[in-house]
């Protein structure tokens, strides 16, 4: 948070001038912002330096953009286990530079056989307060070694083992922890201390790590040892028997046949034009496509760019238009192995263009009257007139092939449960899930039937991991963890680079605004919008709510010349490494 915590430090007048300095027009020089890294050949971004120089090594060795994905994966697994990790699961986007294909993997934690409907509701019916968010019963069967081990048997060229060795390293040699991953252990501490293995990894006898501590996990370094030699003992072995059998003592679902069982899933990439661009993002059971889509397309024709860079009339246009995507989540997005999602429909310019005319750019409407689409009429819409706490990272290797994968364990430090003598911990994905309808999780977020609990589904995420092509080259690979903020972060650095002609760092360093339908709340930083952009919003009668930075997003760029340009987000501590 450099930047940050340096505007912080100024008078509130100063601090305003700086902020209008910074939306002074549609092409904004932005020096205070990060300076992207520039390479010509191949990059890796990701939330932490150690996890970027994982994948770089990778690189280094002639391994492809899966290896280095893989690679960082595991790293970040270690480093940042407040944000992600083996205990989790999550989404990959994958880009084929020869032959133009576009993959994407759901490697998602899914929901124990055990699981039921009302599994978090008292004998009233009333949600019980952190059960799914703290715990075993939070706890949701893990996919990430299953997703990680499945990519890289199609899509690897180094051996398996090579991509694991810098995660085993890090846990074994440790790493010194930041002010972040402090402040992050802090706020979970009465999860962390009420869990004997999570207090055996995080704390040093019950007293929390410092910034500048060294933390060595070796229980971890020696799972992940054991996965290095086979990924499926993770599923089917002694670490499998660990996670089941301390389940059972504890009062969790997870059992063997879960483990077993489990298998990711390959599915059809959710691709729109906007513009001269191509978008690729992750189809349900994330919401992230569906919806950043959906907005893109309610922006439509609208020339953002002659309006300048946070202009008003270009917010509110932004605001209403995530409005009406965050109230069909609510009601249309789920797992698309148990629910119907339409997503041709709710990604249909028609729909969109129906929806635009909802939208007075005079007068904001209160969340009370932005509606779901009815199911009914969504069946109207069609494309066939139409061209066709989480980690992100991003890998783009010599050949032009991509990654972009978001992983999770949900909340920070997951549901503070880790399996004794494995180092794992675990998530808390269960809170993803609709525990009664319209009662919001962790995040504030809202759903329904179609996000019910049930055996096996998986729960709605936001996760948008995100490619654009332009003339079926690479142009960007972008991606964000924050939870429901994830779609918007990600919709904002997409059009700063496409629409406002900003470099990845300055796209990915500026300010933020967010808008989730419920609350009835517009979110920006405190850094974000002036006093007189503010005083319009106001008028229009948007409710604006400043709150902290948010977000750790990163993205690499393909230049005009050809070379790669990227940058990690500085609210977070990442960066960029490249050759």
């Amino acid at each position: 948070m450099r930047i940050f915590y340096r505007c912080k430090q100024l008078s509130l007048v100063v601090f305003h001038l700086c902020s209008i300095s910074l939306i002074a027009s549609a092409e904004p020089t932005l020096a205070a912002f990060v300076q992207p890294l520039r390479s010509k050949r191949a990059m890796v971004v990701s939330a932490h330096p150690l996890a970027s120089q994982a994948g770089l090594e990778m690189l280094r060795k002639g391994g492809n953009a899966v290896d280095a994905a893989v690679a960082t994966t595991f790293a970040i697994s270690v480093v940042e286990p407040l944000s992600a990790g083996i205990g989790g699961g999550g989404f990959l986007l994958l880009h084929q530079a020869g032959t133009k294909e576009m993959k994407a993997l759901d490697f998602r934690e899914r929901a124990p056989l055990k699981a039921t409907r009302n599994m978090y509701l008292d004998a009233q019916g009333k949600v019980r307060p952190n059960a799914s968010v703290d715990g075993y019963l939070s706890v949701a069967v893990p996919g990430t070694v299953a997703g990680l081990e499945q990519v890289h048997r199609q899509y690897g060229k180094l051996p398996w083992a090579t991509l694991v060795a810098p995660a085993i390293r890090y846990a074994q040699n440790g790493f010194i922890v930041s002010e972040l991953f402090v402040t992050a252990s802090k706020i979970r501490k009465a999860a962390i201390l009420s869990n004997p293995g999570a207090r055996q990894v995080f704390t040093h006898n019950g007293v929390m790590y410092q910034p500048g501590d060294r933390l060595i996990q070796k229980d971890l370094a020696q799972t992940l040892q054991t996965i290095a030699k086979n990924p499926q003992s993770f599923y089917t072995g002694n670490i499998a028997r660990a996670i089941a059998s301390d389940m059972a003592k504890n009062g969790g679902l997870i059992t063997l046949q879960d483990l077993k069982s489990y298998k990711p899933i390959w599915r059809t990439p959710i691709c729109g034009n906007f513009r001269s661009a191509r978008i690729c993002s992750m189809p349900p059971p994330s919401s992230g496509g569906v919806h950043l889509l959906q907005i893109l397309n309610i922006i439509g024709d609208t020339d953002l760019k002659s309006l300048g860079w946070h202009h008003p009339d270009a917010l509110h246009l932004m605001i209403e238009a995530m409005k009406i995507a965050y109230a069909d989540r609510s009601e249309h997005l789920g797992d698309p192995d148990f629910v119907k999602v339409s997503v041709e429909q709710l990604t249909s310019r028609t729909y969109a263009a129906k929806r635009r005319q909802e939208i007075r750019m005079d007068k904001a409407r209160p969340s009370k009257l932005v509606k779901p689409v009815a199911k009914e009429t969504l069946q109207r819409y069609t494309k066939a007139n139409e061209s066709p706490d989480t980690s992100h990272l991003t890998v783009v290797d010599g050949q032009r092939n991509a990654v972009s994968l978001t992983f999770t364990v949900n909340y920070g430090f997951g549901s503070g449960v880790v399996t004794p003598g494995t180092g794992i911990l675990l998530n808390d994905e269960m809170d993803d899930f609709a525990a009664a309808p319209g009662v919001p999780n962790a995040y504030e977020l809202v759903g329904g039937d179609a996000n019910a609990i049930a055996p096996r589904k998986t729960p709605l995420s936001s996760m948008t991991p995100t490619i654009v092509t332009q003339n079926n080259n690479l142009r960007m690979a972008v991606g964000a963890p924050g939870g429901s903020t994830i779609i918007t972060t990600v919709l904002q650095i997409i059009l700063n680079v496409l629409e406002y002609n900003m470099d990845a760092g300055a796209a990915v360093s500026a300010a933020r605004i967010h808008h989730q339908w419920l609350p009835d709340e517009l979110r920006v930083e405190p850094f974000g919008l002036d006093v007189a952009t503010i005083a319009q919003l106001r008028r229009r009668g948007h409710k604006i709510t400043e709150r902290s930075p948010w977000g750790n997003a990163n993205a690499i760029v393909v230049t005009p010349d050809g070379n790669l340009e990227g940058a990690a987000d500085p609210r977070g501590e990442g960066s960029p490494s490249g050759f």
